[in-house]
């Protein structure tokens, strides 16, 4: 496993995070330890989770299979680098995560901060997280009131550091210049949605990243299978029932059908898997920390181990661009 910093911090992450959104709904917890156990002995250090994974009836299910593992001993916690995420609503009544039940059991307020960070160590059987993520941007809070809720965590050794999910790059300036103001860290990285086939954050996301020091943490970097060989796995009649459904609701567009289907072609000239081609580029990019995996087993798993190790050809990487071009820097992109 090849290690770097995490942005502008001093702490060291591999290349590759384990993402671990499916454990407990698609993947049962014997499966979970032991995708866990064989990331860690491959030297995978870096774990990413979130208190409304799980199911609807459910929510905080994840957190609890990963407290059981860690359970286990064996220096399980003190290897990782444990990241989880708060702002959905965690009423456990089977509402939907996106629809608000109780008023204050969501978002980033000091109080549900303070309820949700507590409600996490509990169920991760943990003293603390290492990175403490906002999903999502509040629009209501004021970032005064964040930080001031983050930096007593910080101060109570409970959280080392925070990050952010889906912003934008002016929340990312807007959010560490009100911690600058304070004195206080900020962020220290942020996960956001790209891959080969969607490179819109490339445009602000990432130069705002790269400007304030955070490591980028891409999520969904097979473009929800999209990228690992699904024309291939439609014929074959292979891969899980939601990863097939969400990869036949992309493909249902003759445009992007045709793009994966070049993309599929030019793997193949190469003799190399499309998922790990994918997972590769990514680690050419500019400004990443690592892409976030989520293998719901150890073959999966260890399919993406093995992107750490190709070298991507000058010629590969333009005809990559050729088929899914990037957006281009702002604001040339957008203006002159």
């Amino acid at each position: 496993m090849r290690y770097t910093q995490l942005g502008r911090t001093g702490l060291k992450v591999g290349r590759l995070v384990l993402g671990t959104m499916n454990f407990g709904s698609e993947t049962d917890e014997a499966t979970a330890y032991g995708v866990m156990d064989t990331a860690l002995d491959a030297g995978v250090n870096f774990f990413d989770t979130a208190n409304i994974y799980g199911d609807d009836g459910h929510k905080g299910l994840t957190e609890e299979v990963l407290g059981g593992w860690f359970a286990q001993g064996g220096g399980r916690r003190d290897k990782v680098v444990l990241a989880t995420k708060l702002y959905g609503n965690m009423t456990n009544d089977g509402t939907p995560w996106s629809e608000q039940s109780w008023p204050n059991h969501d978002h980033l307020s000091a109080l549900n901060i303070r309820r949700e960070v507590e409600a996490s160590l509990r169920r991760l059987r943990t003293d603390h997280i290492d990175v403490y993520q906002f999903h999502h941007i509040d629009r209501a809070t004021p970032w005064d009131e964040i930080w001031q809720a983050i930096d007593v965590l910080v101060a109570q050794g409970k959280i080392l550091y925070a990050g952010s999910s889906n912003f934008a790059g002016w929340h990312i300036a807007q959010a560490n210049e009100a911690a600058r103001r304070r004195s206080s860290l900020g962020l220290v990285s942020e996960q956001c949605f790209y891959n080969l086939a969607q490179r819109t954050a490339e445009m602000d996301v990432i130069p705002a990243a790269q400007a304030y020091g955070l490591g980028v943490i891409p999520w969904s970097p097979l473009n929800q299978g999209l990228l690992g060989g699904a024309l291939r796995k439609e014929r074959e009649g292979g891969g899980s029932r939601t990863s097939v459904g969400r990869s036949a609701a992309g493909l249902a567009d003759p445009a992007v059908r045709a793009r994966v289907q070049a993309y599929e072609d030019l793997c193949a000239e190469h003799a190399l898997e499309p998922g790990e081609v994918a997972l590769a580029w990514l680690l050419t990019r500019p400004g990443v920390t690592a892409p976030i995996v989520g293998p719901r087993t150890p073959a999966h798993l260890a399919s993406a181990l093995r992107a750490l190790d190709l070298d991507l050809t000058p010629d590969l990487l333009t005809a990559l661009d050729t088929i899914f071009p990037g957006p281009g820097p702002s604001p040339e992109a957008f203006a002159w």
